[in-house]
C-alpha cells in the first residue's frame, strides 16, 4: 500500500530544502565572485552565476609564488599528517583492543582522562621547542599524531571482531603483526576510511597549529595565507600580487575556492564509509 504523502513530510522536506539552499548558496557565490568580471564585482551585481566570465583572479593568484607554495604545504602537511595519524592510531588501537594485554583498563583511563584534561597551549609549546621541532614540518603532524575520540572509535571496532577469528589465526601459527595488517587491517577499511576523512579534514582545516609554531613564510599552509587576506585586506594584497586590477574580492574568493576543492573531491568518495565506520564499531563496546 502506497504511503501517504503528509504534513510532517512537507515540512521535512521544506527544512531541509532551507538547509540545502543554505549551503549551496554560500559555495556558488563565492565560486560565481571568483570567475566574475571585476566590474560587476565592485557593483555588488554577482549572486550565484559568474558575471563576466573570466579566469584574471586565478592567473594573479598563480602568478605568484606564494600562493602555489603554501598550496604545496597544505598538500604535504594533510598527507604525511594523515598518514602518520592512521599509523599511530592504529598501532595503538590494536594491543588496547585486545583482552589479554595487561594493565589494558589503567591505559584506557589514561587515555579517556585526556578527553577532560590536556596540558594546554604553553606547556606543548614549550615541549615542541625544547625538541627542535619548531618551524619544521614535524610540528605540524607529530604533536596530534593521535585524537582521543578516532582511537577510540577504531578501538571499538577492532573489539567486534570475533575472537574466535583472532584465535583461528594464533593456531595458524600467525604472529600479532600478521594478524593486525593481513586480518584486521583489511576488515577496517569503512572505519579507517572514517577516521583518516576525520584526520584529513583536521589537517586541511588546521590554523591555529602553524600560527603558534611557524615564523617562516615560506612554510605557510595555505589557510595562514587565506586568513592574511581576510584580516588585512590592503598589506596582503600587495604581498601575493602585485599591481593586479583584480578586486580584493575576487582575490580572496578565488583563494577560498581553491581550497574547498580537494574536501569536495575527497569527501564524496568517502562519504558512503562515514556512517558505516562510526557506527559499526559501536554495536559492541
Amino acid at each position: 500500500m502506497k504511503e501517504k504523502f503528509g504534513v510532517f513530510d512537507a515540512v521535512i522536506y521544506l527544512l531541509m530544502g532551507a538547509v540545502l539552499i543554505s549551503v549551496l548558496y554560500p559555495i556558488l557565490n563565492v565560486v560565481a565572485i571568483s570567475f566574475s568580471s571585476s566590474s560587476f564585482v565592485v557593483r555588488n551585481e554577482v549572486t550565484i552565476f559568474p558575471r563576466g566570465f573570466t579566469l584574471d583572479a586565478y592567473k594573479e593568484l598563480f602568478s605568484s609564488s606564494r600562493i602555489p607554495r603554501a598550496y604545496g604545504n597544505t598538500l604535504l602537511y594533510t598527507g604525511l599528517g594523515t598518514g602518520i595519524n592512521l599509523l599511530m592510531t592504529i598501532l595503538t588501537a590494536y594491543p588496547l583492543s585486545r583482552p589479554a594485554l595487561t594493565g589494558r583498563k589503567l591505559f584506557m583511563g589514561l587515555i579517556l582522562f585526556t578527553i577532560f584534561f590536556n596540558g594546554g597551549t604553553i606547556p606543548t609549546f614549550i615541549v615542541v621547542q625544547a625538541l627542535g621541532l619548531r618551524n619544521t614540518i614535524w610540528s605540524m603532524v607529530l604533536p596530534n599524531a593521535i585524537w582521543t575520540m578516532e582511537l577510540l572509535i577504531l578501538i571499538s571496532f577492532f573489539r567486534s571482531v570475533p575472537q574466535a577469528l583472532h584465535e583461528s589465526a594464533v593456531l595458524d601459527g600467525a604472529s600479532e603483526a600478521t594478524i593486525l595488517w593481513r586480518i584486521f587491517v583489511p576488515l577496517s577499511k569503512a572505519s579507517l576510511a572514517s577516521v583518516g576523512l576525520f584526520y584529513f579534514m583536521g589537517h586541511w582545516n588546521s590554523y591555529f597549529l602553524p600560527l603558534i609554531y611557524l615564523d617562516d613564510q615560506k612554510l605557510y599552509p595555505l589557510q595562514l595565507v587565506l586568513k592574511d587576506m581576510l584580516l588585512d585586506e590592503s598589506a596582503t594584497i600587495s604581498n601575493v600580487v602585485s599591481g593586479s586590477a583584480i578586486t580584493p574580492a575576487s582575490l580572496k574568493n578565488a583563494v577560498i575556492f581553491i581550497t574547498m576543492v580537494p574536501v569536495m573531491i575527497i569527501y564524496p568518495m568517502v562519504q558512503k564509509y562515514f556512517v558505516k565506520g562510526v557506527m559499526i564499531g559501536s554495536v559492541k563496546g
